[in-house]
């Protein structure tokens, strides 16, 4: 097999299509490769290191249901990442890569219009059946139907159908070439289909039924809406992969869930739990200190990362008449005074955000140019001028006057959009009063709202906010009941499919899908096909850039901040690697930890 494969690499360099083509043990998007065939593992993994031990990690809200893959409900943390298993997995010190895991080889065609995996003999669910094309097949059609999350028949549109080859292998066929398709489908995670035939998909949904996968851990035992606990399955089949090798080490994973991150703080300095990620300004510079700092029991530490740190920010749903009107966003967006919450809230610690991919190279700057600008250009009538002539910056209250000077331009914008204040109240020409709602799901913000609001009631606009059960918040997000939430749009370095679910037309009146502020313009959905059908880098990056302007200047967020690091706190039980990875997740890096009372050799 290899020999065949390195026979077709050298006719496709003479013929002039690229090698990584055909690279059998995994595939990239630019056609580099970081690890070789026989790599042992990555370089972010310590071969020291030993399994063994406890882990109690925490969770704010509860659960109620097994099946991670459904829309209603909300399933406990864990058990996708613990007990599911895509086909390929991603390397974290490269950006644009993935290794086989359930598939041994993988092959793209030369059109790019198809691919084939061969599944790894050893693959084997938890319950020791083996993993096979049957069940990648089975997997494919339930998350291209309606009986998973939306998101998922978005992400994987394009993948027309599968084809089983063999005892060994299947083929998926595409609709139309994409660059990062074969990645996309790379990452469907893998279902027994006998087990989905004795007990069903969606009905599995809301009840407690412990699935199987072919992943790491298994369900070892359930408090509904309390905890979980995940065991290590000892005959777990990837155990000496190369991209397993020194990663899930520990023999129990439990998970606590509390109320909130603040009840959550004083449950970690008690012991209740080992690990945890601030990501409460406050907290990590008064609540994380004390004796048990002092005296090394706990240690806080932040972790350097190069991941895109897309969007947060203070979201419109255009749903609502009030947000309508572009002139409207933008006011409410001159309204908050980010240098006063940074100084007094937060100690300074973080960074305003200035684009949708913030921290990349995707993000846009100076004035568009080049390959951007013809991407553009076409639309210059329809959209604002600021695009052609601006530079993205958010509203600064730093300068002279302060945050007054960003209210009275807002109060004059919304004049313009029909809005005076009668009686100090802001209102329109019809007498409607212009007042909303702010839906919290962490009562931490609420600190944040208070002053935001406080300005907004200076502009004659009334606002109220509150703070709702997980759940609650859950439902009515995915139902698109709110005014204003705050949401995070994460983003890779190599975005695609996903774009049509955060912006396009299409996924706007989607329930469960990610265009939260109701996204419908043209212009947006033209870019966003740039992105998903680009073929180069260069191509990419000019559409990113075109979408961040236009994004930014629908003023659809009022920007809040981000870190480009990870802020970490745990209790002094744990050893590390010492190669740090480059674009990784908190958890991730963390399933390459060990305990340091275990003797028992990684294997």
């Amino acid at each position: 097999m290899r020999s065949c494969i390195l026979l077709l690499i050298s006719i496709c360099c003479f013929m002039g299509y690229p090698s990584w083509l055909w690279a059998a043990h995994g595939i990239s998007i630019d056609g580099n490769l970081k690890y070789k065939a026989d790599f042992k593992q990555f370089e972010y993994v310590s071969d020291q290191a030993k399994k063994g031990g406890k882990l109690v990690l925490h969770e704010n809200g509860s659960f109620d249901k097994m099946n991670p893959f459904t829309l209603k409900g909300t399933a406990p943390f864990g058990i996708e990442m613990f007990v599911f298993e895509p086909l390929a997995v991603g390397s974290l010190d490269e950006p644009f890569a993935v290794y086989g895991l359930i598939a041994s080889d993988i092959e793209l065609a030369s059109d790019k219009l198809s691919m084939t995996f061969t599944i790894n003999e050893k693959a084997r669910f938890s319950d020791g059946s083996p993993v096979t094309p049957e069940d990648v097949e089975f997997s494919l059609n339930i998350f291209k139907s309606d009986k998973v999350h939306p998101f998922y028949p978005f992400y994987y549109q394009d993948i027309k159908e599968a084809k089983v080859l063999d005892t060994h292998r299947i083929q998926f066929k595409f609709s139309r070439a994409n660059r990062e398709l074969h990645m996309i489908a790379t990452q469907i995670p893998v279902l027994s289909m006998n087990f989905y035939k004795e007990h069903s998909f969606t009905e599995n949904g809301n009840k407690m039924i412990t699935p199987i996968g072919s992943g790491p851990y298994i369900v070892s035992a359930i408090n509904q809406g309390k905890s979980i606990f995940y065991t290590r399955n000892p005959e777990y089949w990837a155990k000496d992969h190369p991209v397993r090798k020194g990663m899930y080490n520990f023999d129990s994973i439990g998970v606590n869930y509390y109320k909130d991150q603040i009840v959550a703080v004083e449950a970690f300095k008690a012991g209740e739990f080992d690990f945890m990620m601030v990501n409460i300004a406050k907290q990590w510079a008064r609540d994380m200190a004390g004796k048990r700092f002092e005296d090394g029991s706990l240690i806080k530490k932040q972790y350097p990362h190069k991941n895109n740190a897309g969007m947060q920010g203070f979201l419109m749903n255009t749903r609502r008449s009030i947000f309508q009107d572009l002139r409207v966003r933008k006011a409410l967006g001159l309204a908050f005074d980010f240098q006063w919450v940074n100084k007094s809230l937060f100690y300074n610690q973080y960074t305003r955000s200035s684009s949708y991919f913030n921290n990349s190279y995707l993000a846009a700057t100076g004035t568009p140019e080049g390959l951007e600008l013809s991407y553009l250009e076409p639309f210059r009538n329809r959209l604002p001028s600021e695009i052609f002539t601006t530079p993205l910056a958010p509203p600064d209250s730093s300068g002279k006057g302060g945050v007054r000077a960003n209210l009275r331009q807002a109060r004059k914008l919304l004049q313009e959009a029909g809005w005076t204040i009668k009686n100090g109240v802001l209102q329109n020409s019809e007498g409607k009063l212009f007042q909303f709602e702010i839906l919290l799901v962490s009562p931490s913000f609420e600190r944040v709202m208070a002053p935001y609001v406080s300005n907004l009631k200076k502009l004659g606009i009334k606002v109220d906010y509150r703070t709702i059960d997980p759940a609650l918040y859950t439902d009515r997000v995915q139902n698109f009941d709110y005014d204003m939430i705050v949401h995070s749009y994460g983003q890779s370095l190599s975005p695609g499919n996903e774009q049509k679910n955060y912006w396009h037309s299409e996924s706007a009146d989607r329930k469960g899908s990610r265009n939260l502020a109701g996204i419908k313009d043209p212009v947006v959905d033209a870019m966003v096909e740039k992105i998903i059908y680009a073929k180069t880098q260069e191509e990419l990056t000019a559409a990113c850039k075109a979408l961040d302007r236009i994004l930014w200047y629908g003023y659809y967020v009022v920007p809040n901040w981000y870190l480009n690091v990870h802020r970490l706190a745990f209790h002094n039980k744990f050893n590390q690697p010492e190669t740090l990875p480059l674009y990784y997740n908190h958890y991730q890096y963390l399933m390459t930890w060990w305990s340091k009372d275990t003797a028992t050799p990684a294997n």
